[in-house]
């Protein structure tokens, strides 16, 4: 399998005037293509940071981040704002959307920043909401859609790049159970169909979904 992500050794240390507060040490990990992995852990665990740098958000103090085979801290902010556009689709717990935009133009801004032509935009827009299950739901606002529905907008958002990853950070947070096994569901389905999702939760049952966990605790991984 090709590797998506290789960490050695990665360490995370934020320094505020004479205090330094270590949030990852000497992280080792490999997510392979296809993989589906929940990176799971208490508050303060250091997942949140770890997702950061997955999510070229963030880069190491030290060690080694490679996505792609590519060398990340070699990239410069330019270099890692195209990763996150091209390779990466990002899913929040807050959903992101904009309010007075219905559903088919939020999902089509990422290719408004990569400077896709508006036809070809709107055309991606509307094939990642029928991928998720809204394509009749692509005229509505946020506001006129569930909690659910409106994560399933936010994934089509994720996917209208057709990156090689799906970021998602507990991305079942603010839903009903019904609402959140149904995004479960749909990570799955997305996995099944060849991308790599990683998934940051605190919750064991939702870990759980996927394929393998990785549970980070004291910054580290500790199984």
């Amino acid at each position: 399998m090709t590797e998506v992500i290789e960490l050695i050794d990665v360490n995370k240390v934020y320094t505020t005037g004479a205090i330094e507060v270590t949030a990852l040490r000497d992280v080792s990990l490999r997510i392979d293509d296809n993989e589906f992995v929940a990176v799971s852990g208490p508050s303060g665990s250091g997942k949140s940071t770890l997702m950061n740098i997955l999510g070229c958000l963030d880069v190491p103090t030290s060690g080694i981040f490679r996505l792609a085979g590519h060398d990340v801290q070699s990239f410069d902010e330019d270099q890692l704002s195209e990763v996150r556009n091209r390779f990466i689709g990002f899913v929040f717990q807050q959903f992101n959307l904009l309010a007075y935009m219905p559903a088919w133009r939020n999902v089509e801004l990422p290719l408004v920043y990569a400077g896709v032509r508006p036809a070809e935009r709107r055309r991606r827009a509307l094939d990642a909401l029928e991928t998720v299950g809204l394509a009749s739901r692509a005229d509505h606002r946020p506001g006129e859609l569930s909690g659910g529905q409106q994560q399933r907008v936010a994934i089509a958002r994720a996917l209208v790049t057709e990156p090689g990853m799906i970021l998602a950070d507990e991305p079942t947070g603010n839903l009903d159970s019904g609402s959140s096994a149904d995004v479960l569901d749909l990570l799955q389905e997305l996995h099944h169909a060849g991308r790599t999702i990683v998934l940051i939760t605190h919750e064991h049952d939702i870990a759980q979904r996927a394929s393998r966990t990785v549970v980070i605790r004291d910054g580290q991984v500790a199984e």
